[in-house]
């Protein structure tokens, strides 16, 4: 073989060391199978996977590594591949976020640990796309995403049905008796119909497309469904684009700038992308030390209308958004008008620009274009500030219903969204059109984790009344696929002392999404008088994970990261113990 052993690759470090422990690291390497030339100094590849079957959206990330392993072979690398911890939002308790910081220090400590050159990460299920790009971008090593795909559109009676978005339309529909248990039964295997993250535009569809937005993954890739070949055919041609980043070492570093997140934060207001981009995104911005503020995600958005009509805010889902010209469409479109940066390097070794000159809009009905948008200019993510969330609240206006927008209503106050759910389907509650629904303790130390809990549904006995919406605020999430007129991620939370712990039932809550307000209408000294009185609610977690979590998580606003993992560490080689 061509003796490469002296190469300057970080594996070369394990495989090209000599004596006792060279012969240790490969020797043991070669019980795979794996004969003595692929230790000649060729770029090593490490394939993280979230596979799993407690993830069914990243159940089939095995085959896709398939895929990616023929292209690294084809370039000329090694692949190896490796396991990683599934953050599945469908499965997991108390909820898939308390899991997605954990998962980030995995990916990161295991790429730091091991021999590779560059990692590709396959991801599919909300958190597992930015926990991998969180804990990649740490390190520092050439990264490139594959992102699982979305399953085919659902299917019942004749029409098309979206993962998340139609479970909280059907729950409404047996609520309100126009559905039966069975028909829901048979509707809900109708609903997820082949392998893939959900289809419509929630939270993993919404990250695979930021993430191809801020250029770390190829392009057109986000939207291919899991089961298309070309799903394959993408995974294999990152495979083989892996090996050449690391020749030109194209680090996340150069990709992920300011730039390249403004225009991932334009992205998602024109795909009508979920609310969770805004805490991941900030997440992701304080691992590579880029200065990425709450405001940041208003400012950049009144200018960029909503040019997909994808559920839940319209009609179509990701595998028509797919034919239709994918998010390169898109990006074209935002491009063309001034509303995207050219320049940034993306994993192709090539511009934003030069990625975007072939895209073609298929389908105007699915991707709007600029000039006669589905939604005008400033209807996506507003910040809102007011002595209620002085730290900040995110509200989706495209999925609100507009006559909710300004609005002045009576508190109704919950302890934790189990204390609501205990009484939605109460005829007697004391609720109407204009309360608004105040769910407390769901933030990232309160619950802890900050689950999906924000969008509840609306109140049985309003639901047969024929109401439709009504103001819910809340400390935590709201799943992509959700839709209502809901204030989020309101911070500080309740658990840390935020006013939302001082709300009590009959105070009036006044919504202003124009003003960008949100405040409730009691006087400043009675505020101070129930501080006084507040107690913090007692620590529940004294070892463990969640310990872990609940003394170091950031609030919201700040991406709900650990502050100790916020910056980078570097990959340099630990030290050799053999």
């Amino acid at each position: 073989m061509t003796d490469r052993r002296n190469s300057s690759r970080r594996s070369q470090a394990w495989f090209g060391a000599q004596g006792r422990s060279g012969m240790l690291y490969r020797s043991w390497m070669r019980n795979q199978g794996f004969g003595h030339e692929v230790f000649d100094g060729r770029p090593v590849i490490g394939i993280a996977t979230s596979a799993s079957e407690l993830a069914p959206c990243n159940a089939h990330l095995t085959r896709v590594a398939e895929a990616v392993k023929r292209g690294v072979w084809q370039a000329g690398g090694l692949p190896l591949q490796f396991p990683t911890m599934a953050t599945g939002e469908t499965l997991m308790r108390p909820t898939a976020m308390l899991y997605r910081n954990l998962m980030a220090m995995e990916v990161e400590e295991l790429i730091r640990a091991n021999p590779l050159d560059g990692v590709v990460l396959l991801s599919g299920c909300d958190k597992t796309t930015p926990a991998m790009l969180m804990g990649a971008a740490s390190v520092d090593l050439p990264a490139v995403m594959v992102t699982g795909g979305p399953m085919l559109n659902g299917k019942y009676r004749g029409q098309d049905v979206g993962s998340g978005t139609h479970v909280w339309k059907f729950e409404e529909d047996l609520k309100t008796g126009r559905m039966t248990e069975e028909e829901c039964f048979f509707a809900e295997g109708c609903m997820a119909r082949s392998d893939g993250h959900c289809m419509t535009m929630g939270t993993a569809s919404t990250m695979a497309c930021v993430a191809e937005a801020l250029g770390m993954q190829l392009p057109g890739s986000a939207a291919w469904p899991a089961v298309d070949s070309r799903r394959m055919e993408t995974a294999q041609a990152a495979g083989r684009r892996i090996v050449g980043m690391v020749e030109e070492e194209l680090r996340p570093s150069r990709i992920l700038t300011r730039e390249a997140f403004e225009n991932a934060i334009r992205v998602n207001a024109a795909i009508g992308g979920s609310t969770n981009a805004v805490i991941h995104l900030t997440a992701l911005a304080g691992r590579v030390g880029v200065e990425l503020g709450l405001d940041d995600f208003d400012r950049l958005v009144r200018e960029v209308p909503t040019l997909v009509n994808l559920m839940p805010s319209g009609t179509y889902l990701m595998e028509d958004f797919c034919y239709a010209g994918g998010l390169p469409a898109v990006m074209a479109e935002l491009l063309g008008g001034g509303l995207l940066h050219g320049g940034p390097v993306t994993v192709t070794g090539r511009t934003v620009a030069e990625n975007t000159a072939p895209a073609e809009r298929v389908d105007s009905d699915v991707i709007t274009p600029l000039d006669a948008p589905f939604q005008p200019a400033g209807t996506g993510i507003a910040v809102l500030r007011g002595n209620l969330c002085p730290d900040g609240a995110v509200i989706k206006q495209s999925a609100a219903s507009p006559h909710l927008l300004t609005h002045r209503g009576p508190a109704r106050v919950f302890d934790s969204p189990e204390a609501y759910h205990a009484v939605a389907d109460d005829p007697g509650l004391d609720v109407d059109e204009n309360t608004v629904i105040v769910i407390r303790n769901a933030g990232p130390k309160g619950y802890p984790g900050m689950p999906e809990v924000s969008n509840v549904p609306l109140p049985a006995k309003l639901l047969k009344a024929g109401i439709t919406d009504m103001v819910r605020v809340c400390d935590g999430r709201m799943s992509g696929t959700g839709y209502g007129t809901v204030v989020l991620h309101v911070t500080p939370e309740a658990a840390v002392g935020g006013p939302l712990a001082l709300v009590r039932d009959g105070d009036p809550v006044v919504l202003d999404v124009p003003g960008r307000a949100l405040r409730l209408d009691v006087e400043d000294a009675e505020l101070a008088r129930r501080r006084q009185e507040w107690t913090p609610p007692a620590e529940r977690y004294v070892s463990g994970y969640t310990w872990l979590y609940t003394q170091h998580v950031e609030q919201a606003d700040r991406g709900a990261d650990f502050g100790f993992l916020r910056g980078g560490r570097g990959h340099e080689v630990p030290r050799d113990s053999h």
